[in-house]
């Protein structure tokens, strides 16, 4: 049983599912291998110079046909010069993060290139619109990377109440049940990332993976919140050395170099002590590595089992 959304419609996919622009994970072999599946793959341009993500979008393009994006760090020293290599490729899609990308929309969208920006508060989420993104991404604190102070559940009612545009849960996202409760508040689709840290085409280092299928429920923490650019990481060493107050939390700046750097360590080199080990909450459900195709298709049939449990029980009118 297929699940069809206006977010379907939009980004031209089959199934209402966008993988998450991890930085330095979110390739072009991991986007091209959820788009084949029929999802939309994402690349994340994170820090990187423009002609590196201009290789990427080649790669993604040598390897699918189908729709992908690109997920802009608003951040990074490159970001506008990244921006114009969008352009000029005719990427179909871009999500943001970490700001707004509205001195961007007007040239995105005259190139026709569809734009999805993270938000974590209503807020933001009622300027995005204003600026003329095509949806907003409501990404609950329950997500690994970067949080906001708003969990999925309270976060992504009240921002589809707030807007007219689509809205995309983010946050806590595993499998089908949690895409038909994102349904059931009000979104049109789920964005989903750690899941993805296991798929095989992910580029992880596999020790990186084995820290994730090993999680248990409470095994993530937060990290860097007197920074005000909290990090949701698995428990190493590394991260109860920063809780400690030993890893320059006091300044923003050095924490963030502190964490790319840690960041590097885990996905390239798969040093689970002192790597930084971003996953979301679900980390704990994740219990093997699987193909891209084998995720989605668990996620979409597990939604199918949702709706039909659901179908089966009665609601008695009155009281």
């Amino acid at each position: 049983m297929g699940i069809k959304t206006v977010l379907c419609d939009l980004l031209g996919i089959e199934y209402p599912i966008i993988q998450g622009g991890m930085a330095l994970v979110a390739t072009a072999e991991l986007a091209a291998a959820v788009s084949e599946a029929g999802a939309l793959g994402v690349i994340a341009a994170g820090d990187a110079d423009p002609e590196s993500v201009r290789k990427e979008i080649h790669k993604v393009r040598a390897l699918t046909s189908k729709p992908f994006g690109i997920n802009v760090y608003l951040l990074s020293p490159f970001a506008a010069e990244v921006m114009r290599v969008v352009i000029d490729e005719k990427v179909p899609v871009v999500t943001t993060g970490a700001g707004s990308p509205g001195q961007y929309v007007p040239s995105l969208k005259d190139a026709g290139v569809k734009v999805l920006s993270v938000v974590s508060s209503v807020n933001m989420a009622r300027r995005l619109e204003r600026a003329g993104v095509d949806a907003v991404i409501a990404e609950g604190m329950e997500c690994g990377g970067h949080i906001g102070q708003i969990a999925s559940m309270p976060l992504v009612p009240q921002i589809a109440d707030a807007v007219d545009i689509p809205v995309v849960a983010a946050g806590g996202i595993y499998d089908g049940r949690g895409l038909v409760a994102a349904l059931a508040l009000g979104a049109v689709g789920v964005q989903m990332g750690t899941r993805f840290l296991c798929a095989a085409e992910c580029p992880v280092h596999p020790g990186y993976k084995q820290a994730i299928i090993a999680a248990k429920d409470r095994s993530t923490v937060v990290i860097g919140q007197s920074t005000g650019h909290p990090v949701r990481v698995l428990q190493n060493r590394f991260a109860r050395e920063v809780l400690q107050g030993g890893a320059g939390e006091d300044s923003k700046a050095a924490f963030s170099d502190m964490a790319v750097d840690a960041l590097r360590r885990a996905v390239f080199d798969g040093d689970i002590e002192y790597g930084c080990l971003m996953a979301g909450q679900v980390a704990a459900m994740v219990s093997r590595e699987e193909s891209c195709k084998e995720i989605i298709g668990h996620v979409m049939a597990t939604a199918s089992d949702a709706l039909r449990r659901l179908g089966s029980y009665t609601f008695p009118l009155g009281g």
